[in-house]
């Protein structure tokens, strides 16, 4: 009876310390110009805006998404691939400018806050998922720009797989991020 509690009492042990290991997601990699978006297979640094990755854990390199509105479509649609490792998304916050978003700001989407529903035209021209570092830089530039403050899995699936009127978003070309326009 005491062995069958000790290999009990060490099964749950082991049990237990399964359960705390946990896969380290892969790091994000740097905007080069061999990066082609996904959909469109276009260089994603020939766009303006914010851009996404994806990493799968069955592949080992990322994929590139040229609008953060088609990261959030890929990961509803049922065509593609559901072993995500990771998101990741440009800290519009610390971008430069809307023309360049930056190659190395990247930061996770589960902790992302995004814009939804503004002026502001993707770099695709479609209405854009404008993720910031902070809610508070996601409020700032939905006070000067319109649309909703969500988390990513609080963005409507009719806003990223429903029909694009782009007559209602602004054409960018260059945008200090920081509220200064150049």
């Amino acid at each position: 009876m005491k062995n069958a509690l000790i290999a009990l009492f060490a099964l749950t042990l082991l049990a237990a310390c399964q359960e705390e290991v946990q896969i380290a997601k892969p790091a994000a990699v740097t905007l080069t110009p061999e990066a082609a978006g996904h959909y469109c297979q276009m260089t994603v640094l020939d766009h303006d805006g914010p851009k996404a990755q994806i990493h799968l854990k069955s592949y080992d390199n990322p994929i590139w998404f040229t609008q953060v509105r088609d990261a959030v479509a890929f990961t509803l649609s049922p065509e593609e691939p559901k072993d995500i490792a990771v998101i990741y998304v440009n800290d519009m916050e610390k971008a430069e400018s809307w023309a360049q978003p930056g190659a190395d700001n990247w930061i996770d989407a589960e902790t992302a806050w995004f814009v939804t529903g503004s002026k502001k035209a993707g770099g695709m021209g479609a209405p854009e998922a404008i993720p910031f570092g902070s809610e508070d830089g996601a409020r700032a530039f939905s006070g000067e720009h319109g649309g909703s403050v969500l988390r990513f899995t609080e963005i409507p699936a009719d806003y990223v797989l429903g029909a694009v009127d782009v007559s209602s978003a602004e054409t960018v070309t260059e945008y200090d991020m920081r509220g200064v326009s150049q």
